[in-house]
């Protein structure tokens, strides 16, 4: 069999707690997004624009939602005989089995996997990430640097560079350094979480790893640290454009409002750089002759009969006569009744407001939980 060029391995296992009602059901990565996506649906279609057809998907928490939205990776152009993609949760070997313990053990327990395509190189991805990168050009910095592991980086503000793993570096642009969370940062280079491998070598590193008792089992924890110890050649690779971590609800609303800007860099639009998902067909929507909508994204299926400001709007959604939503996301077919205010909110799946009611305040952002059903009264079990 030949062997594959690179192959890509998305960390897709996490149960992202700080989105609280949001992943209560499901991975952070099988969130609906953009009003027709999941957050997956970015490194997805990042790989498949960059001519990857070979992708392994590290599940674990909660991964029902997740495994039925990839299928057999069809819209993505994974469905491939020799390569395609592969759902890959733990499992019960000859020696025992375990959950991951980490992002360097989820590849670990998988080398089978990645031994059967024998890669030249591997591509590490978070699978809750919001951007737009052409992996082909970062695969020729690496080749061209003749390095071990190179790590994408983007330029933060300094006051904000207290909160991620940043990477130190010499005039060249290689790594002397990587300091996770440093109270004192020395440089603004973030990592972003993706790197690529030679292969032979990340086997080598991950191999050992697992044999470390005292190991976190962490790609930023351990193997990054002990390959720059070890005096591997690790490359920065800049990336210029936008890339968000949408961990919190406050970021992951206010990723969805970036789209809703006309020079938005993650263009939903791009005809070169298409965005791809599994959708269920629907019909058109319908917008009332009284509706008004501003500024807003209104999915297939919808019947709009208010008004929607500054929203995203996801299919099969009902907005009756005399209701306004304000910066707000609506997820599938929630169902919003007459004379009903919802201002900064996210409304989750099948939630029904009821006539009357007034749902946020325009200053935090409100997360109602769904299948709820919001009486005219007020809030109801």
């Amino acid at each position: 069999m030949a062997r594959k060029n690179m192959v890509a391995m998305i960390l897709a296992g996490g149960q992202g707690s700080r989105l609280g009602l949001m992943t209560k059901k499901m991975a952070k990565p099988a969130v609906s997004f953009g009003g027709k996506y999941r957050i997956i649906d970015f490194a997805l279609s990042n790989c498949s624009n960059s001519g990857i057809d070979t992708v392994g998907i590290l599940t674990q928490y909660r991964p029902q939602e997740l495994n039925s939205h990839i299928g057999i990776g069809t819209p993505w152009d994974l469905d491939r005989v020799h390569g395609g993609v592969a759902l890959l949760p733990p499992y019960m070997s000859e020696a025992g089995g375990d959950w991951y313990k980490g992002t360097a053990n989820a590849v670990y327990q998988n080398l089978n996997f990645l031994d059967h395509y024998n890669p030249s190189y591997v591509l590490m991805l978070s699978g809750d990430h919001i951007y737009k990168m052409d992996y082909r050009k970062m695969l020729e910095a690496h080749i061209k640097a003749q390095a071990d592991a190179t790590i994408a980086v983007i330029d933060v503000p300094l006051n904000e560079a207290s909160r991620f793993g940043i990477m130190n570096t010499d005039e060249t642009g290689r790594i002397v350094e990587f300091e996770e969370k440093p109270k004192q940062p020395k440089s603004t280079l973030a990592s972003m979480g993706i790197y690529i491998f030679t292969y032979d070598k990340l086997r080598d590193y991950l191999i050992r790893d697992a044999e470390d008792p005292n190991s976190s089992y962490d790609f930023g924890k351990n193997i990054i640290p002990t390959m720059l110890n070890h005096n591997e050649k690790l490359i920065a690779y800049r990336f210029e454009g936008y890339w968000k971590d949408v961990g919190t609800v406050q970021s992951f609303w206010e990723a969805n409002m970036d789209l809703l800007h006309p020079d938005n860099e993650v263009n939903l639009f791009q005809s070169n750089w298409k965005m791809y998902t599994q959708t269920a067909s629907r019909p058109s929507q319908y917008i009332g002759k009284n509706a008004v909508i501003k500024d807003s994204m209104i999915s297939e299926g919808c019947v709009v009969l208010g008004e929607v400001n500054h929203s995203i709007i996801f299919p099969g959604v009902t907005i009756s006569e005399n209701a306004r939503v304000v910066d707000s996301i609506v997820f599938p077919n929630c169902v919003i009744r007459e004379n009903v205010i919802v201002n900064k909110s996210i409304l989750l799946d099948n939630v029904r407001v009821e006539p009357n009611n007034v749902i946020g305040n325009g200053e935090d952002v409100v997360v109602i939980e769904d299948h709820k059903v919001l009486e005219s009264s007020g809030l109801t079990e």
